[in-house]
């Protein structure tokens, strides 16, 4: 089955030290960039939409399924890489320890999943659903770390931060259904697909 898929990450989140991160919604500026990438419509063509069970994704993908018409399917192994283990970290904390979460993907950063258990896990997903072979163009909508990791396995890459997306969030890269061949880095929601 040709076609295209994209991934796109949750944009801008509320933060909020007392809540658990998976369960963190989306900012006024993340619900406004959401619904303007639905009032956008490029996303039209678009038969099925998958997200990672976290409230963020929840929140950025259920617009969009209602809008095109399709079921949102929720995939609870399509999360962010677990970083229970630390909880919130205050935001330069965070950095430092991402940055070596993506420079040493085979060791447990401070508790943390594994990059390269990560990724395995995110690449699974992707290929359970992309085995289906339903017609249209298809959807994930999940987070940035993970998605970067899929991004460097698709691309042939090792795993390195610096294929991660943009600051805050809400961008997306899309890759060909047949092949698994990248068409486009991560660029934000704002840049409707060209060709």
């Amino acid at each position: 089955m040709t076609g295209r898929v994209r991934y796109l990450s949750h944009p801008q989140v509320r933060i909020d030290p007392q809540v658990p991160v998976p369960d963190w919604g989306l900012s006024p500026v993340g619900q406004a960039r959401v619904a303007a990438l639905v009032a956008a419509g490029w996303l039209a063509g678009t038969t099925q939409v998958i997200a990672s069970a976290e409230r963020k994704a929840l929140e950025t993908a259920a617009p969009i399924a209602r809008a095109l018409g399709v079921d949102l399917e929720v995939r609870q192994a399509m999360h962010e890489n677990d970083r229970s283990a630390t909880g919130f970290l205050p935001p330069a904390e965070f950095e430092a320890v991402a940055d070596q979460f993506f420079a040493r993907p085979h060791d447990s950063i401070r508790g943390w999943e594994r990059a390269s258990d990560a990724q395995a896990r995110i690449v699974g997903e992707v290929e359970a659903v992309l085995a289906r072979d339903a017609p249209g163009d298809v959807l994930f909508v999940g987070h940035g770390g993970v998605g970067t990791l899929l991004y460097c396995h698709l691309a042939g890459l090792p795993i390195s931060r610096s294929h991660d997306q943009g600051a805050g969030g809400g961008c997306y890269f899309a890759f060909t259904r047949e092949r698994r061949r990248i068409m486009h880095a991560w660029r934000a929601m704002e840049i409707a697909p060209t060709g």
